[in-house]
């Protein structure tokens, strides 16, 4: 499973492998559609423009060389979005403009000045570590965080659960360390991958 997340971007680079663009699918999909209505995007262009990405990723990562120098992978998956989103609103005949003309203006041409798209790629990294937790975890330490975040505070969790503080600080530490390690590998296997996809 490790090898087949580390090598994604290379597997995808072949059109032919349907296994690894449904896993390519599942881990940035979400993502896409997040920022696209973070955008002001309707449902159904939404699903337009997370097409034609997903199209325009099929030809761009056949011939994808990795260059630090030039950015990371979420820059160049960033790029291909915006281009995705300015490609839809702006074809020939379109039937239905955009209900928020300022849609295409409020795109940024640089990555780094796309707050937006920076917030939903570190979330899309946070619920993938959180839906490992929540696989990995027992049930009850996982309902003492989500209690927590939730703005719960470490006595009245405690005070609910019949547990000691110390027994909720232990845990809240437990799964903060936990999703910390998830997110650095998550990054450092898009990093990876992308340097062997070179």
């Amino acid at each position: 499973m490790e090898l087949t997340r580390k090598s994604l971007l290379v597997r995808v680079r072949d059109p032919s492998d349907e296994a690894a663009w449904r896993e390519f699918s599942d881990q940035y999909r979400e993502l896409l559609e997040r920022y696209c209505r973070a955008r002001g995007l309707q449902a159904a262009d939404v699903d337009d423009v997370c097409q034609l990405a997903f199209v325009n990723l099929l030809r761009s990562l056949r011939a994808f060389e990795y260059d630090p120098a030039r950015g990371r992978f979420r820059h160049f998956l960033g790029r291909i979005v915006r281009n995705a989103i300015h490609t839809h609103f702006s074809r020939p005949g379109r039937a239905h403009p955009a209900l928020d003309t300022t849609i295409l203006a409020a795109i940024p041409d640089e990555p780094e000045q796309d707050a937006s798209w920076e917030q939903e790629w570190m979330d899309q990294h946070y619920r993938r570590a959180m839906r490992a937790v929540r696989e990995s975890f027992d049930a009850r330490s996982v309902e003492v965080f989500d209690a927590l975040l939730s703005g719960s505070t470490v006595e009245a969790v405690a005070a609910a659960r019949g547990m000691s503080d110390q027994a909720v600080y232990k845990i809240k530490q437990r799964i903060r360390d936990r999703l910390s390690e998830l997110i650095a590998q998550q990054v450092a296997d898009e990093d990876g991958a992308a340097s062997a996809a070179t």
